[in-house]
């Protein structure tokens, strides 16, 4: 019996290594904070491995920029299928790689402020920057950017850096927005009042929470985290009169992807419900495509901005160099 069921198992084995090698996997470049196990990177893989007989295998970097960066230095030798994270200020830098491909799928079903149709990337969550203040420590929000400009040096904020995190990158787009040639000079007056520029948004927000500033950087849905899985009403966002540039977060396939029908289920699969669902209470983004379910009644208590700002995605793509060099002379002036 012994002998019998060796050979059985190793029969088993042999005739098993075949099918094993043969599943299907998809790598996904992503940001740490998608997933992380409060994020909504594991249900998102739990998720789209039922339905596609596959293994989803992550690896994270620290933000959208970070991305980007990564691919660039990796070019065709990527081992990314799908890029997860960058966002509508980055999309045409990431074209001109010619490290991606067209998606080629039916994206009718996304909706976000002002709209995003893009044969190459496809959008899956957005939201608004926004300064986030602690209720108990800031009783005269600022209520626009003039106002965090020219506001107490004492009260601060922390704020993501532009090179490496895409709400810092937010951030330097509205700023230029506002003030246009004048940027130089507002980034040198609000520099006084930056506690310190992390180098991704995690860094930035966990610094506010643990109470090190009463402001940072961050986004209008930010405080449904809070109301929601802490039930905690004190972090809260400003609404700007000048408006709040908008996120609209995308993935696409690269070039160097190995299943690219596998990537393009994946792309289909995040503008369903299945995907959507996970996004406002794990990702504390608002959905791009419609929910199976109602989002909670917390997210009408947000600041929904009454004007949304944007930079054409080839202007942001052929300045951002300069601006951010712009940033970094001003910033030297502390």
């Amino acid at each position: 019996m012994r002998r019998i069921s060796l050979f059985a198992a190793a029969a088993f084995a042999v005739f098993s290594l075949p099918a094993l090698a043969a599943q299907k996997s998809l790598t996904i470049y992503t940001y740490e904070s998608f997933t992380s196990e409060w994020g909504p990177g594991p249900k998102v893989k739990a998720a789209f491995e039922k339905s596609c007989d596959c293994t989803v295998n992550y690896v994270s970097l620290g933000d959208g920029v970070a991305l980007l960066t990564r691919l660039k230095m990796e070019g065709a030798a990527s081992k990314a299928d799908i890029v997860l994270g960058i966002d509508n200020n980055l999309t045409e830098e990431a074209k001109a790689t010619g490290l991606f491909v067209d998606h080629g799928i039916d994206t009718s079903a996304v909706k976000v402020p002002g709209g995003f149709e893009d044969p190459v990337f496809v959008p899956y969550d957005y939201g608004h920057f926004a300064v986030i203040i602690n209720t108990n420590e800031v009783k005269n929000p600022p209520k626009s950017l003039h106002d965090l400009v020219d506001g107490d040096p004492a009260e601060k904020i922390v704020i993501e850096d532009p090179r490496t995190s895409t709400p810092g990158l937010g951030m330097l787009f509205w700023v230029k927005s506002v003030y246009g040639d004048k940027a130089p000079e507002a980034w040198a007056k609000l520099s006084k009042r930056i506690l310190t520029v992390t180098p991704g948004w995690s860094e930035a927000y966990g610094l506010f929470t643990k109470g090190e500033a009463p402001m940072v950087l961050s986004y209008t849905t930010s405080p449904a985290y809070h109301m929601i899985a802490e039930n905690v009403n004190r972090y809260q966002a400003v609404e700007f009169s000048e408006g709040h540039p908008i996120q609209i977060e995308v993935a696409g396939i690269t070039k160097a992807a190995k299943d690219k029908e596998l990537a393009q289920a994946f792309l289909k699969f995040m503008i369903g419900p299945d995907f959507q669902d996970i996004i406002p209470e794990n990702n504390w983004m608002m959905p791009v495509a419609a929910t199976s379910k109602p989002l909670n009644p917390v997210f009408d208590k947000l600041v929904h901005p009454a004007k949304t700002l944007t930079i054409p995605a080839a202007e942001a793509a052929a300045k951002r160099k300069a601006w951010v060099d712009e940033w970094l002379a001003a910033m030297s002036m502390k």
